[in-house]
């Protein structure tokens, strides 16, 4: 498997599409191809060199900024099923929660539905032997999470500490934005240990985190992955997780 970064309107909204590629086959998907202008320039040199049979698009969830490149992508390459949740532009298909799906011979897919940020949100794990990965959309970023547009603190803690969670601990997490710098200043604030100092140094020497850090880095450095951790709930002045999830999306959205 490899997993190849498309960074879009970096500086500004800093997106990534990632292109997801099976070795054996070459068969590849491109997740969240929102600005087609810095896609397809991409996606045709693969194409055109032959070093991808490209089989379709895969959406985390429904916002312009990653299903917004849709139609485009579709009348340069008709015909290709879109993967996604019920309102992303152009799905062909919406996948169950934990319904699994196949990129070539050997990446297995899991869809893992993640409703908060949009209603809509899917999560998607994916392994190819012991290589594995996870790509978040606008559900978990490094050191953060995605705000609440359509949901609850409780569909959020559902999501990151019941559904993702649990994934093997090695799994790479792949998110739609670069936000880690600011996630990680914002972590310090709330609980400042070597984890997130760490975190800090590394951003300071590199502007992609993406596939940089894994599920059991987030619950060392990632306190909305760390709810029931007392030191969390001291910060917060709440104990419930789901009132500690509120507690930290609030101080986040006002944190400067």
């Amino acid at each position: 498997m490899k997993i190849h970064s498309i960074p879009m309107w970096t500086g500004s909204h800093d997106n990534y599409a990632y292109l997801v590629i099976d070795d054996k086959t070459k068969d590849a998907m491109v997740i969240d191809p929102a600005n087609p202008p810095e896609v397809l320039p991409v996606l045709k040199k693969f194409i055109d060199s032959g070093s991808i049979s490209f089989k379709g698009i895969i959406n985390t969830h429904h916002h312009g900024d990653h299903a917004g490149g849709n139609i485009r992508i579709l009348a340069e390459y008709p015909g290709l099923p879109v993967l996604g949740g019920k309102d992303c532009a152009a799905k062909t298909t919406t996948p169950a929660h934990e319904e699994t799906f196949k990129i070539g011979d050997s990446i297995t897919v899991t869809a893992l539905h993640t409703p908060c940020h949009t209603q809509d949100s899917i999560c998607y794990f994916v392994q190819d032997g012991d290589d594995k990965a996870v790509f978040t959309g606008d559900t978990l970023f490094i050191a953060g999470c995605g705000r609440f547009f359509e949901g609850t603190a409780e569909e959020m803690h559902t999501a990151l500490n019941k559904i993702l969670a649990p994934l093997p601990s090695d799994t790479k997490v792949y998110p739609g934005h670069e936000y880690t710098k600011s996630n990680a200043k914002f972590c310090q604030s709330v609980l400042d240990v070597i984890h997130v100092q760490k975190l800090l140094q590394f951003c300071e020497s590199n502007s992609e985190t993406q596939g940089k850090f894994t599920i059991s880095d987030e619950k060392n450095h990632n306190v909305f992955m760390m709810v029931d951790d007392p030191r969390i709930q001291q910060a917060t002045g709440q104990t419930d997780p789901v009132e500690v999830m509120a507690k930290l999306r609030e101080l986040k959205n006002n944190f400067k």
